[in-house]
């Protein structure tokens, strides 16, 4: 059963000179963890604020839980929890008190609403943090709280807008184990990010946006196989490069690729092309650095697809020269 469905979804803003999505369609098997993966600007949030029934798309058409986003949102956000890219309390109130805010939002009632926000505190580990404000919360700690929120009135179906935006590692990881723990649960997922781990980490199937339409989409493993596979690497000495290209041709039945002193070459036997070429390698007396085989990562199935690296790559690349200026 489908719990969250998107058919040839359109958004443009300024009178149409900036297209948002662009016929976009994607569904969500109930149970399940769709990851949505994209640069910034590709449509990930629009998407999600449509679902969510927070934005009315041009054209298209959406339902959650079968209930239609547009004609019934007040019965689709009964069912929903949303947490956007920004932490969505207040700064001045305790995270307690903002907590409980919502639970009284949702009409749970006072003592309900108690009781919901003590159990979140500590399912989140802020119980230490509860009576503090906000603002003295780290980016980590304001990310749980934020989540915590979303899950005040239990709901079947989570939309996650880049969930760990801002996070460094540690923290990054923490809410990985908070949303596999959801997903256990039973709750339906839509998760949109641009860190290509974290959808690998996470997603059961991954839709690829670019330029607000779907380019892609299936598993973590079938994305990577619609690259191009395994690819048998050896890096040897520079004195045996020649003779170890010869082999790693003859194993792979394909012309090699050769970077410095590492030659690489498509596979499709896997650990039986490794094997025959650790044989002719010792036939040969050539003693390997290094060699083994390389899965397409995702980022390469990024950069295969829509010819650009992830905004993340970029991101990352540009702290690096950074770090590296004198």
């Amino acid at each position: 059963m489908k719990s969250v469905i998107a058919e040839h979804l359109v958004k443009t803003y300024r009178k149409g000179e900036v297209v948002a999505l662009n016929d976009l369609s994607l569904d969500v098997e109930e149970g399940t963890v769709l990851g949505v993966l994209g640069p910034n600007g590709a449509g990930k949030t629009t998407t999600v604020r449509i679902l969510a029934t927070l934005l009315k798309p041009d054209s298209g058409h959406a339902t959650v839980a079968g209930i239609d986003v547009v004609k019934n949102p007040d019965k689709v956000r009964e069912l929903i929890g949303l947490s956007g890219q920004y932490a969505a309390v207040d700064e001045t109130l305790t995270g307690w008190d903002n907590l409980v805010m919502f639970g009284r939002l949702y009409h749970l009632g006072r003592q309900p609403s108690i009781d919901r926000a003590n159990d979140l505190l500590e399912r989140f580990d802020l119980t230490e943090a509860a009576r503090r404000p906000i603002k003295t919360y780290s980016g980590g700690m304001r990310r749980r709280l934020d989540l915590a929120a979303s899950l005040i009135v239990k709901p079947k179906i989570l939309f996650l807008d880049e969930p760990t935006t801002g996070l460094d590692p540690r923290g990054r990881q923490d809410m990985w184990g908070v949303i596999q723990e959801l997903v256990k649960g039973g709750v339906t997922l839509l998760l949109t990010t641009q860190y290509l781990e974290e959808a690998d980490q996470l997603a059961d199937e991954i839709a690829v946006i670019d330029r607000g339409t779907v380019i892609a989409r299936g598993t973590s493993d079938a994305l990577k196989t619609q690259v191009g596979g395994e690819r048998l690497e050896i890096t040897v000495e520079n004195t045996d490069v020649a003779a170890a290209q010869e082999i790693v041709a003859r194993v792979s039945g394909h012309a090699t690729h050769l970077d410095l002193r590492t030659i690489s070459a498509p596979v499709s036997t896997g650990s039986v092309a490794l094997m025959n070429a650790l044989r002719a390698l010792d036939e040969a007396k050539i003693h390997p650095l290094d060699i083994g085989l390389k899965r397409p990562s995702l980022d390469d199935v990024f950069l295969s697809l829509t010819g650009h690296v992830a905004e993340e790559t970029v991101q990352e690349t540009k702290k690096k020269k950074r770090g590296g200026k004198k």
